[in-house]
């Protein structure tokens, strides 16, 4: 038995979520009954139906035009992968299931994000998402940074390029400096 390869089947799937935007083709990469969870916001599906309609009405047919994803590492195992990723688009649209209730601001947004996505065969069984919400809030101007322990599109820089500088939002970070390591 030819083992399936899971990562044209992933590529395969979000290729009709985010370019063709086709939910029947991006429900047919699927099993018959599949479950998406977007764990910041409990956004998503359980069974055929309700996948479904969330895709149709509130996910593909909602993200912004120029919604993109930039691929950061992938680790495929035996029926499953763990895909980091940066995700980058501009506010144009209300984004129900990233950002529920909120009108477009306009911004240009940069989210790292991590899926992992669970296959059964050449079929996806489920997918959990995962990013930082106060991430995508500093972002779109609802919440303050100052005084918090939270940044914004700095958190996708940082993902994407290992140089830039650690340790920012550690008031105590100088204190070290120079002391025994």
């Amino acid at each position: 038995m030819t083992k399936p390869d899971l990562v044209a089947l992933w590529e395969e799937h979000c290729r009709h979520e985010f370019a063709t935007r086709d939910v029947d083709a991006t429900m047919a990469t699927m099993v018959a009954q599949p479950y998406v969870n977007h764990i910041p916001t409990m956004t998503g599906g359980v069974g055929h139906d309700q996948l479904k309609r969330f895709y149709k009405y509130h996910f593909i047919s909602g993200n912004p035009p120029d919604f993109r994803l930039t691929s950061i590492s992938r680790t495929v195992g035996e029926d499953r992968i763990v895909d980091e990723f940066i995700m980058h688009f501009t506010h144009t649209t209300e984004i129900d299931w990233l950002l529920p209730g909120v009108a477009p601001t306009g911004r240009q947004i940069d989210i790292p994000a991590v899926a992992i996505v669970q296959f059964q065969g050449d079929k996806l069984v489920h997918e959990h998402i995962y990013w930082d919400q106060a991430t995508v809030l500093v972002q779109v101007g609802l919440l303050d940074p100052a005084g918090l322990p939270v940044a914004g599109a700095e958190t996708a820089a940082k993902v994407a390029d290992k140089s830039l500088p650690s340790n920012a939002l550690m008031a105590r970070w100088a204190s070290s400096e120079g002391k025994p390591i």
